[in-house]
């Protein structure tokens, strides 16, 4: 098995569990830093929001139903009984989420405890060089053999999981081993990219915006036309490069380049309503009247670009206040890229799932199978991706 990180431990685990001989390699000196990485350091490990019947409406790939059959068999329940089984004390924090109420090494040291369950052998560090298949002959009990040269020596294994992950935050030892994998043995892989990513806005018409790095809000941020069009309810982050937060991490997995976002800067209110009544009673400026509405530092923001809005809010053009309204609603705006592998959360694309069972995450190539981030199945934001890996995992685990 390739790669200790969540898929990776936990599929070792509960293969060893079952009776299986598990050798687990990773390259890097650390174990699952994405595990301690994540949430905060407190490790957002699965949504208790998912619905088994449907799972399918919390990922993206080429064929988003291929999630079904693995997270139906492996509830969140099911992890959280894991949990609770090793004495971690949690909480969700929103919208479903789960999260330790210390820190994630605590997840780590569980699927590491578990592991020991199942005599799992670990090597790491070992970097791996040349992998090679030898079919066996017609009527064995397996359908070949791989060969791994490594730098711990050579390994033969007649089933090969890779749980390698995928390219984002380099810094931690991301890598493309897995997609080379595939390659290699003829399976095709769905172009990766940043998913769950910030994202950028270049040139000088981000400048006024750029000055209100760190204002937080709550927005409806939508992009995608007609049966593509999605749309989130969640907080969103003004950074000096572009936007974040919740809000836009979630819509980056859905946005494709060149296409504008819209946002709703005051979901649920009717800004025209709001300013029009603040028109037959105030005298205040009409910035004023708007940090009643947004937060000052962004109703400052927009009023400073127009000297029609510079004024007492009882001597504006109803046409100014119609345009300020509809800014404020549906403004929209085109990123221009976003921040990357560096800063994005996970990646979107990988392994095609049209050469993988959804039943045992076998691919195409006999014994040779892949779970987690390296196949093309992304979630959201919300412990949902890490509900894949344990379901993945498990699935295959099961199958193997």
């Amino acid at each position: 098995m390739v790669g200790a990180g969540a898929a990776g431990l936990f599929c070792a685990a509960l293969a060893g569990q079952r009776g299986l001989k598990v050798l687990l390699v990773d390259h890097s000196e650390k174990i699952a830093e994405k595990i301690r990485i994540s949430g905060g350091g407190r490790a957002n490990f699965t949504n208790r929001d998912l619905d088994v019947r449907a799972p399918q409406r919390h990922f993206i790939g080429d064929n988003p139903n291929f999630c079904r059959s693995a997270l139906s068999r492996y509830a969140p329940q099911q992890f959280i009984e894991l949990v609770q089984k090793h004495g971690i004390a949690f909480h969700e924090k929103h919208k479903g989420q789960l999260f330790c109420d210390g820190s994630s090494q605590q997840i780590i040291d569980m699927l590491l405890a578990e592991c020991d369950a199942g005599s799992v052998t670990r090597w790491q560090p070992c970097k791996l060089g040349s992998i090679a298949f030898s079919a066996s002959d017609a009527g064995g009990a397996s359908a070949g053999s791989y060969r791994i040269n490594s730098d711990r020596g050579p390994v033969e294994t007649p089933r090969l999981v890779v749980a390698t992950g995928g390219l984002s935050i380099p810094q931690i030892g991301a890598s493309d081993f897995g997609y080379r994998l595939a390659e290699q043995f003829g399976l095709r892989v769905v172009t990766p990219r940043p998913a769950l990513v910030p994202l950028t806005f270049g040139g000088e018409a981000w400048a006024p915006y750029a000055e209100l790095a760190g204002l937080a809000l709550p927005v409806r941020i939508e992009t995608g036309a007609k049966k593509e069009k999605m749309a989130f309810l969640e907080d969103l982050l003004f950074t000096h490069r572009g936007l974040s937060g919740p809000a836009v991490l979630q819509i980056s997995s859905y946005w494709k380049p060149g296409s504008p976002l819209t946002l709703d800067f005051a979901p649920g209110v009717n800004v025209a309503e709001a300013l029009g009544e603040a028109k037959l009673r105030s005298k205040k400026r009409i910035a004023n009247e708007l940090a009643a509405l947004v937060p000052s530092r962004l109703a400052d923001a927009w009023v400073g670009q127009d000297p029609a809005l510079q004024r007492p809010v009882n001597e504006a053009a109803d046409k100014a206040l119609a345009a300020l309204s509809e800014r404020i609603a549906r403004w929209q705006i085109a990123p221009s890229g976003t921040e990357g592998y560096k800063k994005a959360e996970v990646t979107a694309g990988g392994v095609d799932t049209r050469d993988l069972s959804s039943q045992t995450m076998e691919s195409k190539q006999p014994g040779l199978y892949f779970i987690g981030e390296v196949v093309d199945v992304t979630g959201w934001l919300g412990g949902y991706n890490f509900q894949w890996a344990w379901a993945s995992a498990y699935a295959c685990a099961t199958a193997l």
